[in-house]
């Protein structure tokens, strides 16, 4: 028997582990994770928590593709409300995307309302990433320094005016300048040339909102992403992959050395482009929704290698701007809401695959905590913090969009029967109650 005492020790015959799913006794003292041990070795605790045994105790999600939009959009999402989504879902770190708000996070001055925004509404960790935008090269070193993960650009317009695409030989001499001091450069690569040819989306047909961003937008600025991450030798990661077509060139970018990392989300690998209904603007997001056959492949990509994470793209509107009234697809605002249902989603496809769930969390935990860099966060393993989740993965639910705490009661996957229910999150060794914020903000290197 141990005399330590630790402040809390949680038991169970499932524990997910670095060296995967084992009967352990987890101690914590002071948020960190300190002693882990086979189960039987009867840690004491001021707090003893016994799994049941349908419960797997995993270690909470890194989130790193989250639009929150506050200050400026508040009425979209706020931290109070996004952060409470996380925690529910399983996810005790968010990082935080820069434009949606108000002002976007371009520079110090603005980074700095973000937090004062939300330091006393975070429910969970929260970090930022910095925004690259035509003629803020000067602010990025110093938004660096302020302890961004690393800068977002798009290829194309974001959707919001007051943070505008750069061309790919802006994006070339933006990353040539993060390599200065090894910063991260994160595209959203669809081609505007591609975009401004391709067909009209208007209208509530899917099929004509699918043709109107096609895979080849997709395909030719990823491509530039390779080529001006080869010629800089800058670190760079695609966003939110939905073109299939694109992973042989990514895989072989790799295997030449290029710095790139990808991600996927929730919504490509789940749903079909054949099965959404017209009209059904909340199934509306950018680059879209493709076909069957595409997410076979998206699949394989991440089960070889080649995409690395999967993230929420959790990108929410106010509901009259999804024109549910019409379903323009046109019209409609382009995102989908699913920071809190990533977890069973992905785990609902994932076990029909034959596919087990330590190798979901290492996608959606391990994996996203190491492209931004987080040392302390991602895994069940000593010196890491407390962050876990109590996850039964068997239960099932059905979704009900009232239920979800993201602010906007709208989504894609309404009605739909998920297996997998978070029963608790841990932040940093306390249980969260949803009732007071403890989370904190994150700057890059310290956390």
């Amino acid at each position: 028997m141990s005399t330590e005492t630790y402040d809390l020790v949680i038991r169970g015959e499932r524990i997910l582990t670095t060296a995967g799913i084992a009967p352990r006794e987890v101690g914590v003292r002071n948020g960190v994770i300190v002693a882990m041990e086979p189960l039987g070795n009867g840690l004491d605790g001021a707090t003893v928590v016994e799994l049941a045994p349908d419960e797997t105790l995993i270690p909470g999600l890194v989130d790193s593709h989250v639009h929150v939009n506050e200050p400026g959009r508040t009425e979209w999402e706020g931290f109070a409300s996004a952060t409470k989504a996380a925690a529910a879902g399983g996810v005790t770190t968010i990082i935080d995307m820069p434009l949606n708000s108000i002002p976007p996070t371009v520079n110090v001055d603005a980074l700095q309302q973000k937090r004062a925004a939300a330091e006393t509404q975070a429910f969970v960790d929260v970090g930022f990433w910095g925004g690259a935008i035509p003629g803020n090269k000067a602010d990025l070193r110093p938004l660096h320094d302020e302890g961004v993960f690393g800068f977002k650009c798009f290829l194309l317009h974001s959707g919001v005016d007051e943070f505008p695409h750069l061309e790919a030989d802006e994006m070339e001499a933006d990353m040539a300048e993060l390599k200065t001091f090894d910063s991260l450069m994160i595209v959203h690569a669809e081609d505007s040339r591609a975009i401004d040819r391709a067909p009209s989306a208007e209208g509530d047909q899917y099929s004509k909102f699918l043709a109107s961003r096609p895979r080849g937008a997709e395909n030719v600025a990823i491509a530039e992403v390779i080529e001006r991450a080869r010629w800089t030798g800058a670190r760079a990661h695609i966003l939110h992959l939905s073109s299939s077509d694109a992973l042989p060139m990514i895989a072989s970018a790799r295997r030449d050395g290029v710095n790139l990392t990808v991600e996927t989300c929730p919504h490509y690998l789940t749903l079909l482009s054949e099965e959404i209904p017209n009209g059904a603007t909340a199934f509306k997001c950018c680059p879209p929704i493709r076909e069957a056959s595409n997410r076979e492949l998206l699949w394989q990509g991440l089960i070889d290698g080649t995409i690395d994470c999967i993230v929420s793209d959790h990108s929410p509107s106010t509901l009259d701007l999804k024109d549910l009234e019409n379903g323009d697809f046109g019209v409609a605002w382009g995102g989908v809401s699913s920071l809190q249902l990533g977890l069973s989603l992905i785990w609902s496809e994932a076990r029909k695959r034959g596919l087990p769930l330590e190798q979901v969390v290492e996608w959606m935990s391990a994996r996203p905590a190491a492209i931004a860099r987080l040392q302390r966060k991602g895994k069940l393993a000593l010196r890491y913090d407390a962050d876990f989740s109590v996850f039964a993965p068997d239960e099932t639910f059905v979704v009900d969009v009232h239920k979800l705490h993201h602010k906007n009661p709208i989504s894609p996957y309404a009605g739909k029967a998920l297996s997998g229910v978070v029963r608790s999150t841990y932040l940093r060794g306390e249980v969260l109650d949803l009732e007071k914020p403890t989370g904190r903000l994150l700057r890059r290197g310290a956390a």
